[in-house]
């Protein structure tokens, strides 16, 4: 029997049906993740190969149909976009004042160096983490201080006393907190962040607190913003986020700096004065707006579709090599996965994976700690997912587990 080729959203009774299991070819276009000249399958780099929510691509359409692409600021509607979705999602009071807009959370990474450190200074970071944290901190002539997170029960935990040792023997000045965290996908909990906060506190250490996965939350958890537990604090936290992650808009550029402190929202604003980078261009501003007013209903089914493929991954990995443990995420669409018992060496272990023509990130890259571990990306096509998941299974098929030996 023929089925029609299925169409990339279908319309009932008002609500959007979005077709995540449509392929879309994205060779040849400027991809990064699909950058390949064969037929590798890209499982890496935190990118959907999702099609964008509708209102959002009707939105870029209206503003190239308007045929004028000049200067433009941000409009009052975009601002109470980003306070009704915070307050409503997350109970995080904004204000107008309390917004500034920054090319990206990187960039902002960057500029809080500038705003709580000098040359020299200690900022501390934990390990494994994304790893523009780490080199960051090294571009900008500040002293990279890592704290390890501990395992427990598959998941990661803060080691409170290390972090607390480290600050006072470095005298740390920042903290950079990732929350959710990248690559192994805890939310921290509020007992655990206000812990965080108590040492920080004692010890006049500013935070700044990377949220760009939030809105990625799954089932079961809850993301509570740094924000919201840093009363009579605020003037040394900062919160960086953005919807590029949420809604698969990366290569818009575009983020979000929020602050509550009156003087250290200026201070932040005269930075970027500095150098013009307070400015966004007209389809970030654009597209940010109708994200956030409209694509509720693609997030819901996205996070539906995403956590199918994470329960996926985990069958298939239980019942085809059950020696690569699995950090199941409590945000995001990646897994952070234990390969140790198939490999010694990081290149080696990552080279098995390019041969069998499948990528995964390697986990070295976010530090000692990510030592034999991949991170998966299972924002895809699930057809897509698990030709993935046989050629990793082709891979390390031959190879006898060291556990076993």
């Amino acid at each position: 029997m023929l089925y029609p080729k299925p169409l990339f959203f279908l319309i009932l009774e008002n609500t959007v049906l979005y077709n995540f299991d449509e392929i879309i070819d994205r060779h040849h276009t400027g991809s990064l993740k699909w950058h390949y000249t064969d037929d590798t399958i890209a499982l890496w780099v935190a990118d959907m190969d999702f099609r964008a929510a509708q209102p959002i691509l009707k939105t870029i359409e209206r503003v190239v149909h308007h045929g004028i692409l000049g200067y433009t600021k941000p409009t009052e509607a975009l601002y109470q976009a980003i306070i009704n979705w915070h307050g409503s999602r997350y109970g995080l009071a904004l204000d107008k004042q309390h917004i500034l807009f920054s090319h990206g959370v990187i960039p902002s990474l960057a500029l809080m160096m500038r705003i709580f450190t000098e040359a020299g200074d200690a900022v501390l970071v934990n390990d494994p983490i994304y790893m523009p944290f780490m080199n960051k901190v090294r571009d900008n002539g500040r002293r990279l201080i890592l704290s390890p997170l501990t395992e427990a029960e598959g998941r990661y935990q803060l080691d409170l006393a290390d972090i607390e040792a480290k600050i006072i023997e470095h005298e740390v000045k920042l903290y950079l907190l990732c929350n959710p965290h990248n690559p192994g996908g805890r939310v921290w909990t509020v007992d655990e962040l206000e812990a965080l906060l108590v040492i920080c506190k004692k010890h006049d250490v500013a935070i700044v607190s990377d949220e760009i996965h939030q809105d990625l939350t799954l089932s079961g958890h809850k993301f509570m913003p740094f924000l919201r537990v840093a009363k009579g604090y605020e003037h040394k936290v900062v919160s960086i986020t953005s919807m590029t992650k949420t809604f698969n808009v990366a290569g818009i550029k575009s983020s979000m700096i929020f602050a509550k402190d009156e003087a250290l929202i200026k201070k932040i604003s005269q930075q970027q004065r500095l150098s013009d980078e307070h400015d966004l261009n007209l389809f970030a501003y654009e597209v940010m707006a109708s994200a956030y007013e409209q694509g509720g209903e693609w997030l819901a089914q996205v996070l539906t579709y995403i956590e199918a493929n994470i329960e996926l991954v985990c069958r298939f990995l239980e019942q085809h090599l059950p020696n690569v443990k699995v950090m199941r995420p409590e945000a995001s669409y990646l897994i952070w996965l234990d390969c140790s018992a198939y490999g010694q060496d990081d290149q080696t272990l990552y080279d098995q994976l390019r041969d069998a023509k499948v990528e995964l990130s390697a986990g070295i890259q976010y530090g000692d700690e990510g030592h034999l571990r991949m991170r998966l990306n299972v924002a895809c096509p699930k057809a897509l997912l698990i030709e993935g998941l046989n050629r990793i299974y082709l891979a390390f098929s031959d190879i006898k587990s060291l556990s076993g030996r």
